[in-house]
């Protein structure tokens, strides 16, 4: 009897300090079969506590790996994917990597039904659910913006009347459009878009106006937005909407502009997926990985397991609600650099890359985070080199098979006008 009132005092007690971090807009977790105890930083107190977190879109690549980040810290999570043909193949069936205990829920974010139905019992939520892609974004128009910007209004929609402890929405480095750069002088400057004079000329460099080769550096969050393309326009899209109702209704909102990820579990059949998945699936069919202008534009690569990482500390860390956050490597390579390594690691060192000399409508020349503001305030810091995470994926690459679709693609482009 005395064990039981002790218990319930317990659960009476902890519903309490519940109820007080709540207030103080914190998050509370307690890990399963473990006391939940307090942990203090340098800048705030965590409770843990074990959580239901809806992931949408996470049966994808960047969204099964945070799965796979969020289940070994002892969180519950749910999935809501239409498991999207592109992506997932014809059969739409759960894909095997996803952990038995993980609840998946086959439905679009675009179905207000699916979407409060899968909001039940949920503590916080990721928004990954998007179409993702550059040059088909550009044709593609009503499909991008009625997945990403109505499936995000849906799910905004259902969330005003269903509040959850936080959401952190999936965002993209391409709504920088091109990068900061510095001037010959010194001077810092944001990336300006190429003319087609330019382009047409095969001058790839950008340049300040006494005609002076401006040089790329890493870009911060506050460089303003130039949207390129399509998809840049929805991504961007999706993090204001994200950060605008958060603000109103008080929902601890972050943005998370991810890079250039790769990793296993990338859709190597899909010719619009990440250019690191794209030249694999060309050298797994023996064909030379097809490279834009001259090869030399820049680009951060950050491991998926790095990005699963810090989407985690975006949840637990209390002073990233309302921020936004570059998440990459903090290092940067050539696109050849990538496809002489990838190329490498394989074993097809004989299959040079094709420079196609073309400009594809969209592209940027260079650009590559900052990510000083991730480190100080929620402590992110890339743990996986290019080099180990070339080997991994190169390993997995091994029982893979992978349709390469993109002569297809490409030809598709150049027919809508959409390549220089």
């Amino acid at each position: 009897m005395r064990g039981l009132v002790n218990r319930c005092f317990g659960e009476q007690l902890l519903a309490l300090e519940s109820f007080l971090w709540a207030v103080r807009g914190e998050a509370l977790i307690v890990r399963p079969g473990v006391q939940p105890t307090v942990k203090t930083t340098s800048n705030h107190f965590e409770v843990f506590k074990m959580k239901r977190i809806l992931i949408t879109g996470g049966a994808g690549f960047i969204g099964s790996h945070l799965t796979d980040e969020l289940l070994a810290q002892g969180y519950q999570i749910r999935i809501l994917d239409s498991l999207s043909e592109q992506v997932h193949g014809p059969k739409q069936q759960r894909p095997e990597y996803l952990d038995s205990d993980v609840e998946l829920v086959v439905g679009d974010v675009r179905d207000r039904d699916a979407v409060r139905r899968s909001l039940k019992g949920v503590d916080a939520v990721y928004h990954f659910a998007a179409m993702v892609g550059v040059g088909q974004s550009m044709y593609e128009v009503a499909k991008y913006t009625s997945v990403n910007n109505e499936g995000t209004a849906v799910l905004l929609e259902a969330l005003i009347e269903k509040p959850v402890e936080r959401l952190v929405v999936a965002s993209s480095m391409s709504l920088y459009g091109e990068g900061l750069y510095r001037t010959p002088i010194g001077d810092f400057v944001p990336g300006h878009e190429r003319t087609l004079e330019e382009l047409k000329a095969r001058d790839w460099e950008l340049h300040d106006a006494e005609g002076g080769v401006l040089t790329p550096v890493p870009t911060p969050e506050n460089k303003s937005p130039a949207l390129a393309s399509i998809y840049a326009l929805s991504k961007y899209d999706q993090e204001r909407m994200c950060l605008i109702i958060g603000r109103a209704y008080q929902i601890p909102t972050v943005a998370l502009r991810f890079f250039n990820v790769y990793g296993t579990r990338q859709a190597l059949s899909n010719p619009y997926t990440g250019v690191m998945a794209i030249f694999a699936s060309r050298l797994l069919n023996n064909n030379p990985p097809m490279i834009f202008e001259d090869g030399l534009q820049k680009r951060d690569f950050v491991s998926v397991h790095d990005v699963a990482r810090g989407c985690r500390l975006a949840l637990e860390t209390p002073a990233a609600a309302g921020q936004v956050f570059n998440i990459g490597s903090g290092q940067h390579y050539t696109i050849s650099d990538l496809a002489q390594r990838i190329s490498s690691v394989m074993g097809k060192e004989h299959i040079e890359a094709e420079i196609t000399g073309k400009y594809r409508i969209g592209d940027v020349r260079h650009c590559f985070a900052d990510i000083s503001h991730a480190r100080s305030v929620i402590g992110y810091e890339p743990q996986v080199s290019l080099d180990n995470g070339l080997n991994e994926l190169v390993t997995w690459l091994e029982g893979q098979v992978a349709e390469d679709r993109v002569a297809q693609a490409s030809a598709e482009l150049s027919a809508r006008g959409l390549t220089v």
